[in-house]
């Protein structure tokens, strides 16, 4: 029996490859960051063919640490950053434009003439999402009606769309399997999550050729082979798997990953209930025939603040410099930053906020505004945990975390401390990486359900120490600036 099962983990800003054994240790990893495109103000970029180079060179980094054969590999999973669009030739296997991130803003406008024109809760209704520039839709119509010959080709049969899990699957079987699964087809405001199925008035309504689209399938089988002979055989957007790998299987369960951007996911089980606070109901996996639903809440800006200050500040180094920072001073100094860089998500859902500080004085230091970033993570996730409180309408006693982020030890007192309820630190904070593992090794019988959830543990637990009077008042504060940032360039 081979040893090892593969996660190919495609973030936002960098591919990783995981390698886990049966008792969900990773044995070996490798990170390879790639260039992020800012061609105009709201717009965000990626280039298709960098996304699968670096997947590539990770995948062969982290097998030559391990010094291990494919033959070791029972199989390979695929975890990745969701809504990014990505739309190529079925001839060339080349791209007709770069990858349109999720981050990007620039479908805003066609956005709102949706809204204008009433499509709102159909959509909704349908989709389980809101009427965002986020999400992947709006985004391929705009390559179809922008880049030149792109619509000829569509309606001609001689394009495909994918996310990026479609798209590394396509590569890693040289154009034999053009594929998605339901949790990231759930992201692209096509799909109808009843009926399981792209949605044909969806596509006519933005004008998409429905030859254009992947194959739906489960989050957890066999869909074919790669060119390294090694099964592909899980498939979960980014969120989803996080919320797979903190083992969150029961409906009650909440999860927060801490990356690029901050991502709060409840599991709702089998029935897609809709929000009424302005989270989204999304697919969270399918298994074996059984759909499971989740809540969630998508804030766009997290650990991307951390970056931020990083590369276009100046203000650390290294990205985990900046708890040594904000650790400089003993609060805030009154600075509050509201990292509106892409507009806010959940529960906002400004698409013309932009990003805000205000309380600075002529004693602001970069500590305190180090500080302001990382409370802002925390902030925005309790903007969403009080909406996710009232749809599910049971008092939340604890959050599981996950992401780069979370090893923070500040940073997570303080989400405890301005939610006031405990938070949970599992052992391995490479949750999304392995949930993508856990799929793929059920589909091959590599491991149990009853074995996975035996695998999950509490590293750390961080506990509410702040008074609620405190607490009251700084976000109090928080939610005035937060209203300051709306509609900034409308």
């Amino acid at each position: 029996m081979s040893e090892y099962i593969l996660a190919l983990d495609q973030g936002t800003t960098s591919s990783r490859a995981i390698i886990v054994d049966h008792s969900g240790e990773i044995k070996s990893i490798a990170q390879k960051e790639f260039k992020q495109h800012f061609p105009k103000s709201g717009w965000v970029e990626h280039d298709p063919i960098e996304i699968w180079s670096s997947q590539k060179s990770v995948v062969a980094e982290a097998t030559a640490k391990l010094r291990i054969d494919v033959s070791d590999i029972a199989a390979l999973g695929i975890t990745n950053q969701r809504e990014t669009t990505i739309v190529w030739d079925k001839m060339t296997g080349h791209p007709v434009y770069n990858a349109i991130v999720w981050q990007d803003r620039r479908t805003s406008q066609y956005c709102d003439e949706l809204k204008s024109q009433g499509y709102f809760n159909a959509i909704k209704e349908k989709t389980g999402l809101v009427i965002d520039a986020y999400f992947s839709g709006t985004k391929i119509k705009w390559i179809l009606d922008n880049v030149e010959g792109a619509r000829a080709k569509a309606e001609n049969g001689e394009l495909a769309f994918g996310t990026v899990d479609s798209w590394l699957v396509w590569n890693l079987t040289k154009g034999d399997l053009h594929i998605t699964d339901v949790t990231n087809a759930s992201r692209s405001m096509l799909f109808n999550i009843h009926t399981l199925d792209w949605d044909q008035e969806l596509l006519d309504l933005m004008d998409i050729p429905k030859s254009m689209l992947p194959e739906v399938k489960s989050s957890s089988e066999v869909y074919g082979t790669s060119s390294w002979d090694i099964p592909i055989a899980g498939i979960a957007g980014d969120q989803q798997a996080s919320l797979f790998g903190q083992m969150a299987v029961d409906p009650g369960v909440v999860k927060n990953t801490y990356g690029t951007g901050c991502f709060l996911m409840t599991n709702i089980g089998q029935k897609p209930i809709p929000s009424e606070n302005n989270l989204l109901t999304t697919v969270a996996w399918q298994i074996d025939g059984q759909t499971t639903y989740a809540l969630e809440g998508s804030i766009f800006i997290g650990g991307a603040v951390v970056q931020w200050l990083r590369d276009e500040m100046d203000f650390i180094r290294k990205s985990e410099d900046i708890e040594a920072l904000a650790r400089t001073v003993d609060d805030n100094g009154g600075v509050i930053l509201v990292p509106a860089f892409a507009g806010l998500g959940a529960p906002h859902w400004n698409q013309y906020a932009r990003g805000l500080m205000v309380g600075i004085t002529r004693g602001t230091t970069q500590g305190h505004i180090a500080r302001a970033a990382l409370e802002a993570i925390c902030y925005q996730s309790k903007d969403v945990m009080e909406a996710m409180q009232r749809d599910a309408q049971i008092p939340i006693a604890e959050l599981r975390v996950d992401g780069g982020a979370s090893i923070n030890d500040s940073l997570m007192q303080f989400q405890s401390d301005i939610l006031d309820i405990d938070v949970l630190r599992p052992k391995s904070h490479e949750t999304t990486a392995l949930g993508a593992a856990y799929l793929a090794g059920l589909a091959v019988d590599f491991w149990t359900m009853d074995e996975l959830k035996d695998q999950w543990g509490v590293d750390k637990s961080f506990k509410p120490e702040m008074k609620e009077r405190d607490r009251n008042e700084m976000y109090s504060r928080w939610l005035k600036a937060v209203e300051l940032s709306k509609d900034w360039i409308k």
